[in-house]
Formats: C-alpha cells, structure tokens, sequence
C-alpha cells in the first residue's frame, strides 16, 4: 500500500493573481504616467523628434494652402520641404533608438 504523499505547504495557483517570482517586479514605475507626464519626458529624452513632426505638419499646412491658392510651384516646393522634415524625423526617431540602446547597455 502505498503512503501518502507529503501535503505542500504553497497555496494553489490563482489565475486571478499576479505569480510572485523573486527578483521581478511587475510594473516599471511604482505610479502610472499620464498622457501629459509621458509627452513632456518624450520630448526632453529626443527633443528633434516632436521638431520634426511640427516641420512636417507646417510644410504639409503652407503646401496645402498655397495649392488651394492656385501656386502650384510653392506648393511643389513645399510638399518637397514636408519629405525632407519626414526624413529629418525619421532620422531622429532612429539615433534616439540607438542612444537609448547605447545606455541601457551601459
């Protein structure tokens, strides 16, 4: 016959609760950001970023107008100058990515 099986002394799995595992913490920040707390540590962290977007929105806008206009060659220059800002932000975007990368390893 044979013995029963020594009872475990752990409580039984709670899909309802978060696993405790030693050494992990399972949020970031002990108090949630707001939209607005997010935005303005985004910006300090890679002011270009929202430059970039302001210079695109500007281009897009004046090239809009000036179409609307009948200026068909400031609108093509403008609508030139909106790819370069996209470009610009893209850049800033990628070396704000490879600047964050370089300090978490450090």
């Amino acid at each position: 016959m044979a013995a029963p099986s020594p009872v475990s002394s752990e409580a039984p799995f709670n899909p309802s609760q978060t696993p405790v595992t030693e050494g992990f913490s399972p949020t970031v920040h002990s108090n949630p950001e707001t939209f607005k707390d997010k935005f303005i540590r985004k910006t300090r962290e890679n002011p270009m970023v929202p430059i970039g977007c302001l210079g695109t929105a500007a281009a897009l806008s004046y090239g809009l107008y000036c179409f609307h206009r009948g200026q068909s060659h400031r609108s093509q220059i403008m609508m030139r100058t909106r790819i370069a800002a996209q470009g610009f932000t893209i850049a800033a975007l990628l070396l704000g990515l490879a600047v964050s990368a370089m300090k978490s390893r450090a």
